[in-house]
């Protein structure tokens, strides 16, 4: 499995200019690096229509930017255009309750703070990126926070090579220094204290794709917390559906039929195991507990309802476009992570362990 993304807390921007001075890199220092003219400099940077350049000439420039971590300066960035007042908001599904109160947290906030949320549902298909990225180059967002956990999104190489103000939320990108989070171990920690209060020592974990940010440091925060109360961690993956879902939950149940409790990655996957569930006459809670991350309505009109760990999301998608607009205003990027305290929504899927 792979590493866990190094905390939020412990990154540093580098800000080392070629001569050896800290600080904001500047326009001649990416002009002097990409050996070309600061004039030309400018207009490779600023994406200027009628500009007749060598490919390798650009690539040269937006590299040497890229290497200097180079941002234009919100002032003279200013000179050239006024902002837009648009920021972008990537997310993967549309249909999924977590992201509608994130977005609805960024919207809100956004607003307060005069910008506008532009969101774009990141569809497998190459239209949604490529949208995207033409409203970037056309200086029609001025920044944009990807919630999409694909990994190795094709936007991401062009955000940091144009420099962009971007931020990732809901995702970690190691080395990256703009993060918006939340704290997944609290999540995991919060699941398993509630079935270990009743009585639970057997508790398996339904994870999402090991690839997929959220689910790794969801898993790995239950691994810990489990190994540190003596019990053996349980795990299996499955997609962030409801069919994968169930299949996770019957390939655990069958490697461990003595499981008597499970924390579930998603909301979504553990409507899968209610169904699995019930095809393998088992009772929940009577014979198994579920307990889920991610607080919606829908849990509550479930049959059993289901006990759930509610986070504050729509406060991540508030702290994401704090993020950014402190890029968009000329500030240094950093990472953020969101450390409240969990709540754990007792409902009728949790039960005392069986005798």
């Amino acid at each position: 499995m792979s590493p866990p993304v190094p905390s939020p807390r412990s990154e540093a921007v580098s800000g080392a200019r070629p001569n050896g001075r800290q600080g904001r890199a500047r326009l001649e220092d990416v002009a002097r690096e990409a050996e070309v003219s600061k004039s030309l400099c400018s207009r490779v940077l600023n994406d200027y229509p009628d500009l007749k350049v060598r490919p390798e000439v650009r690539d040269r420039v937006l590299q040497a930017a890229a290497r200097l971590n180079y941002r234009p300066h919100a002032a003279a960035r200013g000179l050239r255009r006024a902002d837009t007042g648009i920021v972008g908001l990537l997310i993967p599904d549309l249909t999924n309750a977590f992201f509608a109160r994130v977005i609805r947290g960024a919207f809100e906030h956004a607003m307060e703070r005069d910008y506008v949320v532009l969101v774009a549902e990141d569809r497998a298909a190459r239209e949604t990126h490529e949208v995207v990225d033409r409203l970037v180059r056309s200086a029609r967002l001025d920044g944009v926070m990807v919630a999409s956990a694909r990994p190795r999104h094709p936007l991401i190489p062009m955000l940091r090579s144009r420099n962009v103000p971007h931020v990732f939320v809901n995702r970690g990108v190691r080395g990256s220094n703009r993060n918006v989070l939340l704290d997944d171990a609290l999540i995991a920690r919060a699941a398993v204290d509630h079935l270990m209060e009743l009585g639970h020592t057997r508790i398996g974990h339904v994870a999402g794709p090991a690839e997929l940010d959220t689910s790794r440091r969801r898993s790995l925060g239950f691994q810990a917390v489990v190994s540190e109360r003596g019990l053996e961690p349980l795990v299996a993956e499955g997609a962030p559906t409801e069919e994968g879902g169930g299949r996770a939950a019957a390939e655990l149940l069958d490697r461990h039929p003595d499981v008597t409790a499970l924390f579930v990655s998603s909301l979504i996957q553990a409507i899968g195991i209610l169904q699995v569930a019930y095809q393998r006459g088992l009772d929940v809670p009577r014979d198994l507990s579920i307990v889920t991350n991610d607080e919606a309505t829908v849990a509550a009109f479930m049959h059993p309802s289901l006990t759930t760990v509610d986070m504050p999301s729509e406060a991540l998608g508030a702290a994401g476009v704090d993020a950014l607009i402190d890029q968009i205003l000329g500030n240094a990027p950093a990472n953020v992570l969101l450390d409240s305290q969990p709540t754990v929504i007792v409902r009728e899927s949790t039960a005392p362990a069986p005798r």
